[in-house]
Protein backbone atom coordinates (compact mmCIF):
# COMPACT_ATOMS: atom_id res chain seq x y z
CA UNK A 1 0.00 0.00 0.00
CA UNK A 2 1.09 3.18 -0.59
CA UNK A 3 2.49 6.00 1.91
CA UNK A 4 0.37 8.62 -0.06
CA UNK A 5 -2.89 6.54 -0.04
CA UNK A 6 -5.73 7.90 2.02
CA UNK A 7 -9.01 6.64 2.58
CA UNK A 8 -12.25 8.19 0.20
CA UNK A 9 -15.04 8.42 2.85
CA UNK A 10 -18.21 8.75 1.34
CA UNK A 11 -21.04 10.40 3.91
CA UNK A 12 -24.86 9.92 2.97
CA UNK A 13 -26.55 12.52 5.71
CA UNK A 14 -29.51 13.88 6.64
CA UNK A 15 -30.34 17.94 5.30
CA UNK A 16 -31.88 18.91 8.54
CA UNK A 17 -29.77 17.72 11.34
CA UNK A 18 -26.53 16.15 10.28
CA UNK A 19 -25.85 18.53 7.55
CA UNK A 20 -26.23 21.42 10.13
CA UNK A 21 -24.26 19.70 12.43
CA UNK A 22 -21.28 19.51 10.15
CA UNK A 23 -21.88 22.87 9.05
CA UNK A 24 -21.59 24.12 12.74
CA UNK A 25 -18.48 22.07 13.15
CA UNK A 26 -16.85 24.28 10.28
CA UNK A 27 -17.85 27.96 11.67
CA UNK A 28 -17.11 26.67 14.96
CA UNK A 29 -13.70 26.04 13.58
CA UNK A 30 -13.59 22.29 14.40
CA UNK A 31 -10.74 20.61 12.58
CA UNK A 32 -11.26 17.42 11.16
CA UNK A 33 -10.39 15.01 8.78
CA UNK A 34 -10.68 15.83 5.11
CA UNK A 35 -11.66 12.70 3.40
CA UNK A 36 -14.99 12.92 3.65
CA UNK A 37 -17.92 14.04 0.53
CA UNK A 38 -20.98 14.88 2.02
CA UNK A 39 -24.03 14.31 0.09
CA UNK A 40 -27.24 15.72 1.22
CA UNK A 41 -30.61 13.73 1.41
CA UNK A 42 -33.75 14.83 2.89
CA UNK A 43 -34.29 12.73 5.47
CA UNK A 44 -32.28 9.01 6.87
CA UNK A 45 -34.98 7.40 5.73
CA UNK A 46 -34.80 8.46 2.12
CA UNK A 47 -30.90 6.81 2.38
CA UNK A 48 -31.25 3.59 0.41
CA UNK A 49 -28.84 1.09 1.38
CA UNK A 50 -28.38 0.40 -2.80
CA UNK A 51 -26.75 4.09 -2.32
CA UNK A 52 -23.83 2.88 -0.18
CA UNK A 53 -23.22 0.10 -2.37
CA UNK A 54 -23.32 2.30 -5.07
CA UNK A 55 -20.82 4.11 -3.58
CA UNK A 56 -18.72 1.63 -2.81
CA UNK A 57 -18.95 0.12 -6.45
CA UNK A 58 -17.90 3.84 -7.73
CA UNK A 59 -14.21 3.56 -5.48
CA UNK A 60 -15.12 5.04 -1.72
CA UNK A 61 -12.93 2.98 1.12
CA UNK A 62 -16.09 3.83 3.06
CA UNK A 63 -19.39 5.09 3.72
CA UNK A 64 -20.73 7.62 6.65
CA UNK A 65 -24.59 7.25 7.45
CA UNK A 66 -25.87 9.97 9.83
CA UNK A 67 -29.45 11.24 10.40
CA UNK A 68 -31.62 13.43 13.36
CA UNK A 69 -32.10 10.97 16.48
CA UNK A 70 -35.04 9.03 17.00
CA UNK A 71 -37.66 10.91 17.95
CA UNK A 72 -36.20 14.46 16.13
CA UNK A 73 -37.00 13.78 12.81
CA UNK A 74 -38.36 16.51 10.79
CA UNK A 75 -40.36 14.36 9.37
CA UNK A 76 -41.96 12.40 12.42
CA UNK A 77 -41.12 8.76 12.00
CA UNK A 78 -37.84 8.90 8.74
CA UNK A 79 -35.03 7.64 11.31
CA UNK A 80 -37.23 5.31 13.04
CA UNK A 81 -37.96 3.45 9.94
CA UNK A 82 -34.28 3.59 8.95
CA UNK A 83 -32.87 2.10 12.16
CA UNK A 84 -34.85 -0.92 11.30
CA UNK A 85 -33.26 -0.93 7.71
CA UNK A 86 -29.84 -0.36 8.87
CA UNK A 87 -29.64 -2.99 11.46
CA UNK A 88 -30.81 -5.49 8.40
CA UNK A 89 -28.16 -3.91 6.24
CA UNK A 90 -25.42 -3.94 8.21
CA UNK A 91 -26.13 -7.33 9.38
CA UNK A 92 -25.80 -8.46 5.31
CA UNK A 93 -22.89 -6.47 4.82
CA UNK A 94 -21.52 -8.72 7.60
CA UNK A 95 -22.73 -11.82 6.44
CA UNK A 96 -21.22 -10.64 3.28
CA UNK A 97 -17.49 -10.53 4.79
CA UNK A 98 -17.54 -6.30 4.73
CA UNK A 99 -15.20 -5.36 7.85
CA UNK A 100 -17.89 -3.59 9.75
CA UNK A 101 -15.88 -0.50 10.36
CA UNK A 102 -15.99 0.17 6.37
CA UNK A 103 -20.00 1.14 6.79
CA UNK A 104 -20.96 3.24 9.91
CA UNK A 105 -24.44 4.85 11.30
CA UNK A 106 -24.35 7.64 13.42
CA UNK A 107 -27.16 10.01 15.02
CA UNK A 108 -26.03 13.87 14.71
CA UNK A 109 -28.17 16.57 15.60
CA UNK A 110 -28.03 19.89 14.81
CA UNK A 111 -26.11 21.09 17.51
CA UNK A 112 -23.50 18.42 17.63
CA UNK A 113 -20.65 19.86 15.55
CA UNK A 114 -18.17 18.30 17.95
CA UNK A 115 -19.42 14.58 17.64
CA UNK A 116 -19.66 15.40 13.51
CA UNK A 117 -15.78 16.23 13.70
CA UNK A 118 -15.08 13.59 16.15
CA UNK A 119 -17.05 10.72 13.80
CA UNK A 120 -15.11 11.71 10.95
CA UNK A 121 -11.91 11.87 12.30
CA UNK A 122 -12.95 8.15 13.72
CA UNK A 123 -14.27 6.85 11.01
CA UNK A 124 -10.90 8.01 8.87
CA UNK A 125 -8.69 6.34 11.11
CA UNK A 126 -10.45 3.23 11.53
CA UNK A 127 -10.91 3.36 7.32
CA UNK A 128 -7.03 3.78 7.31
CA UNK A 129 -6.21 1.17 9.42
CA UNK A 130 -8.08 -1.27 7.20
CA UNK A 131 -6.88 -0.08 4.00
CA UNK A 132 -7.90 0.47 0.36
CA UNK A 133 -11.27 -1.76 -0.14
CA UNK A 134 -10.68 -4.93 -2.09
CA UNK A 135 -14.30 -5.73 -2.07
CA UNK A 136 -14.28 -5.85 -6.07
CA UNK A 137 -10.22 -7.14 -6.47
CA UNK A 138 -9.26 -10.48 -7.10
CA UNK A 139 -9.37 -12.27 -4.16
CA UNK A 140 -5.79 -13.18 -2.72
CA UNK A 141 -7.01 -16.73 -1.35
CA UNK A 142 -8.99 -19.54 -2.48
CA UNK A 143 -13.01 -19.81 -1.25
CA UNK A 144 -13.59 -21.91 1.55
CA UNK A 145 -15.96 -24.81 0.99
CA UNK A 146 -18.96 -25.74 3.81
CA UNK A 147 -18.52 -28.94 5.35
CA UNK A 148 -21.66 -29.19 6.02
CA UNK A 149 -23.07 -28.66 2.27
CA UNK A 150 -21.76 -32.45 2.06
CA UNK A 151 -23.87 -33.37 5.01
CA UNK A 152 -27.18 -34.48 3.42
CA UNK A 153 -30.03 -33.65 5.99
CA UNK A 154 -30.97 -36.78 7.75
CA UNK A 155 -34.56 -38.40 8.10
CA UNK A 156 -37.12 -38.84 5.19
CA UNK A 157 -40.77 -38.39 4.69
CA UNK A 158 -43.43 -40.05 6.35
CA UNK A 159 -45.18 -42.71 4.02
CA UNK A 160 -48.35 -40.96 3.45
CA UNK A 161 -51.34 -42.04 0.80
CA UNK A 162 -51.40 -39.22 -1.11
CA UNK A 163 -54.32 -40.47 -3.49
CA UNK A 164 -57.31 -39.78 -0.40
CA UNK A 165 -55.90 -35.76 -0.61
CA UNK A 166 -55.65 -35.79 -4.37
CA UNK A 167 -59.41 -36.75 -4.42
CA UNK A 168 -59.98 -33.83 -1.86
CA UNK A 169 -58.24 -31.28 -3.69
CA UNK A 170 -60.59 -32.20 -6.77
CA UNK A 171 -63.90 -31.94 -4.78
CA UNK A 172 -62.43 -28.95 -2.91
CA UNK A 173 -62.48 -27.38 -6.75
CA UNK A 174 -65.31 -29.06 -7.97
CA UNK A 175 -67.67 -27.49 -5.20
CA UNK A 176 -66.11 -24.09 -5.50
CA UNK A 177 -66.38 -23.92 -9.35
CA UNK A 178 -69.60 -25.28 -9.09
CA UNK A 179 -70.92 -22.76 -7.05
CA UNK A 180 -69.16 -19.94 -8.29
CA UNK A 181 -67.23 -19.13 -5.62
CA UNK A 182 -63.90 -19.50 -8.29
CA UNK A 183 -63.96 -19.14 -11.97
CA UNK A 184 -60.40 -20.47 -12.35
CA UNK A 185 -58.62 -22.70 -10.03
CA UNK A 186 -54.90 -22.80 -9.89
CA UNK A 187 -53.53 -26.03 -8.52
CA UNK A 188 -51.30 -28.69 -10.40
CA UNK A 189 -51.44 -30.74 -12.92
CA UNK A 190 -48.73 -33.89 -14.11
CA UNK A 191 -47.43 -33.63 -17.53
CA UNK A 192 -47.56 -36.93 -20.26
CA UNK A 193 -44.10 -37.48 -18.92
CA UNK A 194 -44.83 -37.73 -15.26
CA UNK A 195 -43.53 -34.09 -14.79
CA UNK A 196 -45.79 -32.33 -12.50
CA UNK A 197 -46.62 -28.12 -13.30
CA UNK A 198 -48.91 -25.79 -12.17
CA UNK A 199 -52.43 -25.97 -14.22
CA UNK A 200 -55.17 -23.87 -14.55
CA UNK A 201 -58.77 -25.09 -14.64
CA UNK A 202 -61.91 -23.69 -15.49
CA UNK A 203 -64.43 -25.88 -15.34
CA UNK A 204 -65.58 -28.47 -12.69
CA UNK A 205 -65.28 -31.99 -15.47
CA UNK A 206 -61.49 -30.22 -15.47
CA UNK A 207 -60.99 -30.56 -11.52
CA UNK A 208 -60.14 -34.27 -12.25
CA UNK A 209 -57.18 -33.25 -14.09
CA UNK A 210 -55.36 -32.05 -10.45
CA UNK A 211 -52.67 -34.45 -8.85
CA UNK A 212 -51.84 -34.06 -5.41
CA UNK A 213 -48.58 -35.59 -4.27
CA UNK A 214 -44.61 -35.72 -3.11
CA UNK A 215 -43.34 -33.68 -6.63
CA UNK A 216 -46.06 -30.34 -5.84
CA UNK A 217 -43.15 -28.32 -5.05
CA UNK A 218 -44.18 -25.40 -6.69
CA UNK A 219 -45.36 -22.04 -4.84
CA UNK A 220 -48.85 -21.23 -6.80
CA UNK A 221 -49.64 -17.85 -4.86
CA UNK A 222 -47.17 -16.34 -7.08
CA UNK A 223 -49.79 -15.85 -9.64
CA UNK A 224 -51.70 -14.24 -7.70
CA UNK A 225 -49.94 -10.66 -7.71
CA UNK A 226 -50.25 -7.81 -10.45
CA UNK A 227 -50.59 -9.07 -13.83
CA UNK A 228 -50.36 -12.57 -13.32
CA UNK A 229 -53.88 -12.42 -11.90
CA UNK A 230 -54.95 -10.15 -14.42
CA UNK A 231 -58.74 -10.64 -14.95
CA UNK A 232 -59.75 -14.10 -14.07
CA UNK A 233 -62.68 -13.09 -11.89
CA UNK A 234 -62.44 -15.15 -9.08
CA UNK A 235 -59.64 -17.38 -8.21
CA UNK A 236 -58.80 -20.18 -5.96
CA UNK A 237 -55.25 -21.18 -5.37
CA UNK A 238 -53.87 -24.83 -3.93
CA UNK A 239 -51.94 -24.20 -0.89
CA UNK A 240 -49.38 -26.06 1.20
CA UNK A 241 -48.09 -24.82 4.41
CA UNK A 242 -45.03 -22.59 2.91
CA UNK A 243 -47.63 -20.96 0.90
CA UNK A 244 -50.21 -20.21 2.79
CA UNK A 245 -47.30 -18.10 4.98
CA UNK A 246 -46.37 -16.14 0.97
CA UNK A 247 -50.26 -15.68 0.85
CA UNK A 248 -50.15 -14.43 4.20
CA UNK A 249 -47.43 -11.98 3.28
CA UNK A 250 -49.24 -11.07 0.14
CA UNK A 251 -52.33 -10.37 2.60
CA UNK A 252 -50.04 -7.83 4.98
CA UNK A 253 -48.69 -6.28 1.85
CA UNK A 254 -52.88 -5.61 0.74
CA UNK A 255 -51.51 -7.49 -2.88
CA UNK A 256 -53.98 -10.36 -2.27
CA UNK A 257 -58.40 -9.80 -2.16
CA UNK A 258 -59.35 -12.45 -0.23
CA UNK A 259 -62.68 -11.34 -1.16
CA UNK A 260 -61.55 -12.62 -4.55
CA UNK A 261 -59.07 -15.47 -3.72
CA UNK A 262 -59.83 -18.48 -2.25
CA UNK A 263 -57.38 -20.64 -0.81
CA UNK A 264 -57.47 -24.19 -1.02
CA UNK A 265 -55.13 -25.81 1.87
CA UNK A 266 -53.90 -29.27 1.25
CA UNK A 267 -52.23 -31.42 4.36
CA UNK A 268 -48.50 -31.66 3.03
CA UNK A 269 -45.81 -33.71 4.48
CA UNK A 270 -42.74 -33.17 2.04
CA UNK A 271 -41.92 -32.33 -1.10
CA UNK A 272 -38.89 -34.49 -3.04
CA UNK A 273 -36.42 -32.20 -5.41
CA UNK A 274 -35.56 -33.14 -8.77
CA UNK A 275 -33.12 -35.96 -7.77
CA UNK A 276 -36.12 -37.41 -5.66
CA UNK A 277 -34.57 -36.72 -2.70
CA UNK A 278 -36.64 -34.80 0.25
CA UNK A 279 -36.57 -30.77 -0.08
CA UNK A 280 -34.16 -29.38 2.49
CA UNK A 281 -36.76 -27.16 3.33
CA UNK A 282 -39.51 -29.65 4.46
CA UNK A 283 -37.09 -30.67 7.48
CA UNK A 284 -37.99 -27.45 9.51
CA UNK A 285 -41.11 -27.25 8.76
CA UNK A 286 -43.88 -26.93 11.19
CA UNK A 287 -46.76 -26.24 8.97
CA UNK A 288 -48.16 -29.30 7.64
CA UNK A 289 -51.42 -27.98 7.32
CA UNK A 290 -52.22 -24.60 6.26
CA UNK A 291 -52.95 -21.95 8.90
CA UNK A 292 -54.88 -20.52 6.86
CA UNK A 293 -57.21 -21.54 3.86
CA UNK A 294 -61.05 -21.41 2.76
CA UNK A 295 -61.06 -25.31 2.41
CA UNK A 296 -58.91 -27.89 3.82
CA UNK A 297 -58.21 -31.13 1.75
CA UNK A 298 -56.98 -33.29 4.70
CA UNK A 299 -54.86 -36.68 4.22
CA UNK A 300 -57.35 -38.87 5.12
CA UNK A 301 -59.60 -37.24 1.46
CA UNK A 302 -61.83 -35.52 3.78
CA UNK A 303 -62.95 -31.64 2.56
CA UNK A 304 -63.89 -29.01 4.98
CA UNK A 305 -64.34 -25.46 6.18
CA UNK A 306 -62.34 -24.74 9.07
CA UNK A 307 -62.18 -21.60 10.68
CA UNK A 308 -58.39 -22.25 12.38
CA UNK A 309 -56.99 -24.93 9.92
CA UNK A 310 -53.70 -24.70 11.71
CA UNK A 311 -51.61 -23.36 13.93
CA UNK A 312 -49.82 -19.59 13.26
CA UNK A 313 -45.67 -20.76 12.45
CA UNK A 314 -43.49 -19.29 15.24
CA UNK A 315 -39.78 -19.66 12.91
CA UNK A 316 -38.22 -19.27 9.57
CA UNK A 317 -38.14 -22.77 8.31
CA UNK A 318 -34.40 -22.81 8.28
CA UNK A 319 -33.28 -27.09 8.11
CA UNK A 320 -30.55 -27.96 10.17
CA UNK A 321 -28.15 -28.40 7.74
CA UNK A 322 -28.58 -24.91 6.79
CA UNK A 323 -28.23 -23.76 10.51
CA UNK A 324 -25.04 -25.48 10.54
CA UNK A 325 -23.32 -23.77 7.44
CA UNK A 326 -24.17 -20.69 8.45
CA UNK A 327 -22.71 -21.24 12.08
CA UNK A 328 -20.03 -22.45 9.72
CA UNK A 329 -19.84 -19.28 7.73
CA UNK A 330 -19.68 -17.18 10.94
CA UNK A 331 -17.09 -18.59 12.55
CA UNK A 332 -14.66 -17.66 9.40
CA UNK A 333 -12.72 -14.31 9.22
CA UNK A 334 -14.38 -11.74 7.17
CA UNK A 335 -12.09 -11.94 4.21
CA UNK A 336 -13.10 -15.63 4.30
CA UNK A 337 -16.42 -14.82 3.93
CA UNK A 338 -16.06 -12.64 1.55
CA UNK A 339 -14.11 -15.17 -0.71
CA UNK A 340 -16.77 -17.56 -0.27
CA UNK A 341 -19.56 -15.40 -1.53
CA UNK A 342 -17.31 -13.76 -4.44
CA UNK A 343 -17.08 -17.29 -5.11
CA UNK A 344 -20.82 -18.05 -5.04
CA UNK A 345 -22.20 -14.94 -6.21
CA UNK A 346 -19.94 -14.81 -9.46
CA UNK A 347 -21.93 -17.50 -10.61
CA UNK A 348 -24.82 -15.46 -10.97
CA UNK A 349 -25.70 -15.00 -14.92
CA UNK A 350 -28.71 -12.46 -14.21
CA UNK A 351 -32.05 -14.31 -15.46
CA UNK A 352 -33.75 -13.10 -12.75
CA UNK A 353 -35.33 -16.95 -12.30
CA UNK A 354 -35.34 -16.17 -8.42
CA UNK A 355 -37.36 -12.98 -8.82
CA UNK A 356 -39.76 -15.02 -11.43
CA UNK A 357 -40.76 -17.68 -9.05
CA UNK A 358 -40.92 -15.64 -6.14
CA UNK A 359 -44.35 -14.10 -5.07
CA UNK A 360 -43.25 -11.34 -2.71
CA UNK A 361 -41.20 -10.28 -5.99
CA UNK A 362 -44.75 -8.07 -7.53
CA UNK A 363 -43.15 -4.58 -8.22
CA UNK A 364 -44.39 -3.74 -11.81
CA UNK A 365 -41.09 -2.74 -12.77
CA UNK A 366 -38.07 -4.04 -10.83
CA UNK A 367 -35.16 -1.86 -9.59
CA UNK A 368 -33.39 -4.37 -12.18
CA UNK A 369 -35.11 -2.91 -14.99
CA UNK A 370 -34.25 0.46 -14.23
CA UNK A 371 -31.62 2.16 -16.33
CA UNK A 372 -32.82 6.28 -15.63
CA UNK A 373 -31.19 6.18 -13.14
CA UNK A 374 -28.78 3.34 -13.17
CA UNK A 375 -29.85 1.81 -9.57
CA UNK A 376 -27.91 -1.49 -10.38
CA UNK A 377 -24.36 -2.19 -11.94
CA UNK A 378 -25.29 -3.75 -15.16
CA UNK A 379 -23.55 -7.07 -16.05
CA UNK A 380 -23.13 -10.71 -14.77
CA UNK A 381 -20.03 -10.15 -13.57
CA UNK A 382 -19.04 -10.01 -9.87
CA UNK A 383 -19.96 -6.33 -9.49
CA UNK A 384 -22.97 -6.75 -11.04
CA UNK A 385 -24.14 -10.08 -9.23
CA UNK A 386 -23.33 -8.28 -5.84
CA UNK A 387 -25.35 -5.25 -6.61
CA UNK A 388 -28.31 -7.43 -7.95
CA UNK A 389 -28.30 -10.12 -4.91
CA UNK A 390 -27.91 -7.45 -2.13
CA UNK A 391 -30.73 -5.44 -3.29
CA UNK A 392 -33.10 -8.30 -3.39
CA UNK A 393 -31.86 -10.00 -0.42
CA UNK A 394 -32.87 -6.46 1.48
CA UNK A 395 -36.01 -5.88 -0.47
CA UNK A 396 -37.24 -9.69 0.82
CA UNK A 397 -35.85 -9.67 4.07
CA UNK A 398 -38.16 -10.16 6.57
CA UNK A 399 -41.08 -11.15 3.84
CA UNK A 400 -39.57 -14.24 2.77
CA UNK A 401 -41.57 -17.39 3.88
CA UNK A 402 -38.44 -19.86 3.11
CA UNK A 403 -40.33 -21.71 0.40
CA UNK A 404 -37.41 -22.34 -1.39
CA UNK A 405 -38.50 -21.41 -5.04
CA UNK A 406 -35.50 -18.93 -5.87
CA UNK A 407 -33.09 -22.24 -4.96
CA UNK A 408 -34.64 -24.45 -6.81
CA UNK A 409 -35.51 -22.04 -9.89
CA UNK A 410 -31.52 -21.31 -9.86
CA UNK A 411 -29.68 -22.46 -12.79
CA UNK A 412 -26.60 -21.74 -11.09
CA UNK A 413 -27.61 -23.32 -7.39
CA UNK A 414 -26.71 -20.45 -5.67
CA UNK A 415 -26.86 -20.22 -2.02
CA UNK A 416 -29.68 -18.12 -1.65
CA UNK A 417 -31.46 -19.89 0.89
CA UNK A 418 -28.72 -18.91 3.54
CA UNK A 419 -28.61 -15.03 2.88
CA UNK A 420 -32.63 -15.29 3.67
CA UNK A 421 -32.16 -17.69 6.43
CA UNK A 422 -29.56 -15.13 7.95
CA UNK A 423 -31.71 -12.28 7.80
CA UNK A 424 -34.56 -13.94 9.02
CA UNK A 425 -32.99 -15.26 12.34
CA UNK A 426 -31.63 -11.19 12.40
CA UNK A 427 -35.35 -9.65 12.33
CA UNK A 428 -36.57 -12.64 14.55
CA UNK A 429 -34.50 -11.85 17.20
CA UNK A 430 -34.61 -8.31 16.78
CA UNK A 431 -37.69 -7.56 15.93
CA UNK A 432 -39.81 -10.14 16.78
CA UNK A 433 -41.46 -10.62 13.58
CA UNK A 434 -42.07 -14.02 12.03
CA UNK A 435 -42.63 -14.09 8.49
CA UNK A 436 -45.68 -15.20 7.08
CA UNK A 437 -47.54 -15.60 10.42
CA UNK A 438 -50.02 -12.86 11.06
CA UNK A 439 -52.51 -11.61 8.54
CA UNK A 440 -52.84 -8.63 10.61
CA UNK A 441 -49.40 -7.70 11.17
CA UNK A 442 -47.53 -5.33 8.92
CA UNK A 443 -43.78 -6.08 7.45
CA UNK A 444 -41.39 -5.78 9.90
CA UNK A 445 -39.01 -3.03 8.07
CA UNK A 446 -42.75 -0.79 6.89
CA UNK A 447 -43.12 -0.28 10.97
CA UNK A 448 -41.05 0.28 14.43
CA UNK A 449 -40.82 0.42 17.60
CA UNK A 450 -39.32 3.28 19.70
CA UNK A 451 -37.46 0.72 21.23
CA UNK A 452 -36.17 -1.24 18.25
CA UNK A 453 -32.28 -2.02 19.09
CA UNK A 454 -29.46 0.76 17.65
CA UNK A 455 -26.16 -0.74 19.66
CA UNK A 456 -24.71 -0.75 16.21
CA UNK A 457 -25.22 2.92 15.96
CA UNK A 458 -22.84 5.29 17.03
Amino acid sequence: MSESWEPRIVAFVCNWCTYVGADLAGTSRRTYAPNVRIIRLPCSGRIDPRFIVRALEQGADGVLVSGCHPGDCHYTKGNYYARRRYLVFNSLLNLLGLEPDRVRFAWVSAAEGNKWAELVNLTVDAVRALGPLKLYAEPSEAAPVLQSSSEQTAGGMPAIDTELAERGVRQAARELLEGGDAELVIGYVQTPNGTVVPGFVSTPAEAERLVWNDRCVHNLTTYLTGERIGANGKVAVVVKGCDARAAVALMQESQLDRQRVKLIGVECHGVRGECGQPADKCGACELHTPHICDVLASADGAVSRPEAPGTEPTCFPASQRVKAELAELMAMSPAQRLAFWRAELSRCVRCYACRAVCPLCYCQICAADRNQPQYLAPGSDWKGALSWEVTRALHVAGRCVGCGECVRACPQGIRLDLIQSFLADVVQRELGSVSGADPQALPPLSTFRPEDPEEFIL
